[in-house]
């Protein structure tokens, strides 16, 4: 029974499958503005993994505004980051110590 359906209903061509899938899979990138590390402020995160830093920003709306980052990774004075948005600004880094408000 199930031979007689593959006779009536061949099997459909899967290449043209795949071209559509790989047409509708297309890599669409966010922008991003660059911005230059003018200080490095310090460590930051419950490790220590993240480094807050004060960044100028050279493009787009928020043109030569100097906001405060955390950057995971290498960094140093002087680098460009490139920002996916550049109205969101670190929480200042707290020197009190563990314990006290």
């Amino acid at each position: 029974m199930a031979n007689d359906q593959e006779r009536q209903n061949p099997p459909q061509d899967r290449s043209r499958d795949k071209k559509e899938e790989t047409k509708s899979n297309a890599i669409t990138f966010s922008d991003a503005y660059p911005a230059r590390v003018e200080e490095v402020m310090g460590r930051t995160g419950t490790r220590g993994e993240a480094t807050q830093v004060r960044c100028k920003i050279l493009e787009g709306r928020d043109a030569n505004k100097v906001i405060r980052r955390n950057v995971k990774g290498p960094v140093r004075v002087g680098d460009i980051l490139m920002l996916r948005e550049t109205e969101i600004e670190a929480r200042a880094l707290n020197k009190t110590g563990r314990g006290t408000s």
